[in-house]
């Protein structure tokens, strides 16, 4: 509607591939986030120092996908105009999904991981589960031959 292009097949691509980069740039934060938590760190402090520390990726990933579709946008002569509707929606939509990317990822992370515990401390817990069974299992007799 900002441009003043319809939304046709070369847009809808355009939205396949936008939706792939943020799912690709929320990943990036939450696995380092679940790694930091594996080390030890509280949710907060994970979420907050993956999202510091990935941003370069991220953004790196944001700037040279835009760059790289300027020329599409500049580009004129056959068949223009749909290079041109696909390129308006990665450049304009990924300014925008970085943004809920950088912003709306870690509020998420924050509001969910609550309620999961680090694989590190489940296998703690089964860890000491097992040796408190083994203490309390019952020595069997050998078997006579």
């Amino acid at each position: 509607m900002l441009t003043g292009s319809s939304l046709n097949v070369y847009s809808q691509i355009g939205l396949v591939l936008l939706v792939g980069i943020m799912a690709k740039n929320g990943i990036l934060i939450v696995e380092f986030a679940n790694q930091l938590r594996e080390r030890g760190h509280d949710v907060r402090a994970a979420i907050s120092t993956g999202a510091v520390i990935r941003l370069r990726h991220v953004m790196m990933t944001m700037i040279s996908t835009v760059l790289g579709g300027v020329p599409l946008i500049l580009s004129a002569g056959a068949g223009a105009e749909a290079r041109e509707a696909l390129d308006w929606v990665i450049v304009g939509g990924l300014g925008l999904s970085t943004l809920v990317t950088l912003y709306l990822t870690p509020v998420v992370y924050l509001l969910l991981a609550r309620f999961s515990t680090p694989q590190a401390a489940e296998e703690a817990r089964l860890r000491r589960e097992l040796d408190e069974a083994g203490q309390l299992a019952p020595t069997r007799p050998e078997p006579a031959e």
